[in-house]
């Protein structure tokens, strides 16, 4: 088995803020690839929050593990000696620096927010591995759940959760570790369970563990269990029902910014960590989208678009989901946001790399895009596993149609590019259908906004302005915001007034609108085109892709956030 999960999402974000002389330190974890012997690298980075220069990072290596065809998970405890590693090694060139660490006054957490963790407050020790988030192993438990349903609807819970029920979401994954693990069972009969994401992991270690570590989430994260109530901002006690899961071994949820509790280890030992946030929310805070309507989008292996809709949970009739987007105080108010995904964006790049062979680097494509200057009537949909937002149609298989004798690579690499805007546009599309306010610039980050050739082929396939920051490290920025906004912290404020500018590079829409739209009008028909072509019968070859089994109306993130600047973007 040969599986890519490049960078696709944060492993963990530890985010140091550090006032000295208005440097701001920011220790940044994540996942950065994932390929043939399943490598992961977590990097840490530092940077100055007047001025977004990175000033220093650290990198450590840990295991992805594949224990079975569809089965991904990490070691809860390797993720835990990592964070430490990088913090240790981290505060040291610091030091080198003479930066002195006693300044820190501020530690962020963000994190991917599905993974699943269940450990033993007793012993702290992790009673299994780590669950990933797209871990196929609940597929027969989201099924069995589904018979349960009234007329099976996947959307039963849409409106307490904003989610379908899917093997995407924790709850099932914690129904599955309940259903097999005997360890786990026990350890609930008694009383010795916790459960959590990623986050939650982190802050009860890092805030003593067994010797008193605080059991707690924030809303971002819990708002992707399947078992919050996005209303009520409680852990709903019919889906814990529903799911039998005991709310006693659930995290206390707590908004997204306060103070949680002090690291009792190391060498921030004393230093509050005072923000939480799931790392696209934490992207969407880093852009500082705060107004209803403003959006960003994420471009990695897929990307994924989120769009601020306030204190008013919108639900989606366009295939999007809703989700709780941030909570910046215990009495600030709760805002929501509007998600949606493409499956392959980045992924596409790779594809012409690793499959075609057309380049040898995913920089070659953007050249090759850039001597084309046109598709010359060559149009890609790279539904290589299903079409996500706003189709939701797992029968679509990847088409390259309108060649002819005169198509070359450089065109079939420019079709690639463009391919990746008008999924863009039609995610884009479905929420100002939502949200009834035409969107009238885009913000982005990831690794792929490094491609030039790309954010002019979105701002001209969108026909609205493309904005990229010249800091992308979105997600470590949203974390360093909403720690050091917390109460009893009080380093940042968040008044959009008080927000320090950050320099951008924009893209202005470049073609005519009519042009625009006779493109955009082509790649819609070979959509059409590239559906059906699979049944919803088991593939015979064993295919086991996470695509593959998705329930329509399934919303998986694939996207990935790339933070660090070209040398590190992915394929």
């Amino acid at each position: 088995m040969d599986i890519w999960v490049d960078a696709k999402k944060l492993l963990s974000v530890i985010t140091a803020l550090y006032l000295f002389k208005r440097i701001n330190v920011n220790l940044l974890l994540f996942n950065f690839c994932v390929h043939g012997r399943f490598r992961c690298v977590i990097y840490l980075q530092v940077f100055n929050a007047k001025t977004a220069e990175l000033l220093s990072h650290h990198q450590v290596e840990i295991q992805q593990k594949f224990p079975k065809e569809g089965w991904v998970e990490q070691d809860p405890k390797e993720i835990l000696k990592s964070v430490h590693e990088c913090v240790e090694r981290t505060c040291e060139k610091l030091q080198q620096l003479n930066i002195d660490i006693t300044n820190i006054k501020a530690i962020g957490v963000s994190n991917q927010r599905e993974t699943t963790v269940v450990w033993d407050k007793t012993t702290g020790e992790p009673l299994y591995n780590a669950i990933v988030w797209l871990d196929l192993r609940t597929q027969s438990t989201v099924e069995r759940l589904l018979k349960r349903i009234p007329g099976k609807n996947k959307s039963f819970f849409k409106f307490r959760t904003g989610l379908p029920l899917s093997t995407y979401f924790s709850a099932v994954k914690l129904r599955w570790l309940l259903d097999n693990v005997e360890e786990i069972r026990q350890a609930v009969d008694d009383g010795r369970a916790m459960f959590g994401t990623i986050d939650s992991w982190l802050i009860w270690s890092l805030t003593g563990g067994k010797n008193g570590g605080v059991h707690c989430t924030d809303v971002t994260n819990a708002s992707r269990t399947m078992l919050f109530n996005i209303h009520s901002l409680e852990w709903d006690p019919e889906l814990c029902q529903f799911f039998d899961i005991p709310v006693e071994i659930l995290p206390k949820v707590r908004s997204s910014s306060e103070i949680y509790g002090l690291m009792k280890s190391g060498a921030l030992t004393g230093v509050p960590i005072s923000g939480c946030l799931g790392d696209q929310s934490a992207a969407l805070v880093g852009q500082m989208c705060f107004q209803d309507g403003q959006a960003k989008n994420t471009y990695g292996t897929g990307c994924f678009l989120l769009c601020n809709t306030g204190q008013k949970s919108v639900f989606s009739q366009h295939g999007l989901l809703t989700t709780i987007a941030y909570k910046l105080g215990r009495d600030k108010p709760v805002c929501y946001a509007l998600e949606g995904s493409v499956a392959i964006a980045g992924a596409v790049v790779r594809w012409l790399r690793d499959n075609l062979g057309i380049v040898k680097t995913a920089q070659e494509v953007e050249k090759l895009a850039a001597e084309a200057g046109t598709s010359y009537g060559c149009y890609f949909v790279p539904a290589f596993s299903g079409l996500y937002a706003p189709y939701w149609e797992p029968s679509a298989r990847g088409i390259i149609c309108g060649l002819t004798q005169f198509t070359n690579k450089k065109h079939i690499a420019f079709a690639a590019l463009e391919a990746v805007c008008f999924q863009t546009r039609e995610i884009l599309d479905a929420m100002n259908k939502d949200c009834g306010i035409p969107l009238n610039q885009l913000q982005v980050d990831g690794g792929m906004t490094n491609n030039k050739v790309l954010m002019q082929l979105q701002s001209d396939i969108l026909c609205i302005p493309v904005v990229k920051p010249s800091m992308p490290e979105t997600t470590a920025l949203g974390a360093a915001m909403a720690a050091g906004a917390a109460e009893g912290v009080g380093i940042w404020s968040l008044n959009p007034g008080d927000l320090t500018a950050v320099t951008c590079e924009r893209f202005e829409p470049q073609i005519n609108p009519e042009e625009s739209e006779f493109r955009y009008a082509r790649w819609k028909k070979a959509v059409m085109k590239s559906m059906g072509w699979e049944t919803s019968e088991a593939p015979s070859n064993g295919d086991t892709s996470i695509f593959c089994s998705l329930p329509l109306g399934f919303f998986i993130m694939s996207s990935m956030i790339m933070l660090i600047g070209a040398k590190y973007v992915s394929g």
